[in-house]
């Protein structure tokens, strides 16, 4: 393929998907058909639980961006709970309850995750004050002039030569 017919098809595709013409990357490709809620409220909490929880697979994604068959289960468990009439923080709990607090992909702020919370902040704290012991360090010398010893050895040896 030549030059001009890939840049043709990249332009394209960026165009399509800044437009929308594309399905979004995310979560519009996990879900199933089947999965989707008739009701649209009941879908866009849907929607909003699964992004906060973790596929339990993948580790790294939400359930609602995983095709794990792990997070299809969630994500029905999520909608059953809530056609079932639980609220939004009644699902995360009874998830939470099921998979412990690891499924949540922002971690509670309590005593049992401070330390996962000020790391962050210990870590910069620390950069800032090595940079600075750093930069104090690093103060230019003064300029000193050669001692009359030094002159005079520097005379001895290009006399020599």
């Amino acid at each position: 393929m030549s030059r001009a017919p890939r840049l043709a098809l990249a332009l394209l595709l960026a165009f399509a998907s800044i437009s929308g013409a594309l399905v979004p990357l995310g979560g519009a490709w996990a879900v199933q058909p089947d999965e989707v809620l008739k009701d649209a409220g009941l879908e866009a909490r849907a929607r909003e639980i699964s992004a906060g929880l973790r596929c339990l697979v993948c580790q790294n994604q939400s359930i609602d961006d995983s095709d794990a068959p792990l997070a299809r289960d969630l994500r029905v468990i999520v909608r059953e709970r809530l056609q079932a009439g639980d609220t939004d923080p009644q699902v995360e709990s009874y998830v939470v309850g099921r998979y412990g607090e690891y499924v949540l992909l922002r971690p509670v702020f309590a005593a049992h995750t401070l330390l996962l919370w000020l790391t962050p902040l210990a870590a910069i704290g620390l950069g800032i004050v090595g940079l600075w012991r750093l930069s104090r360090r690093r103060t230019a010398p003064a300029e000193q002039g050669l001692s009359a010893a030094d002159e005079a050895e520097i005379a001895a040896l290009t006399r020599r030569d």
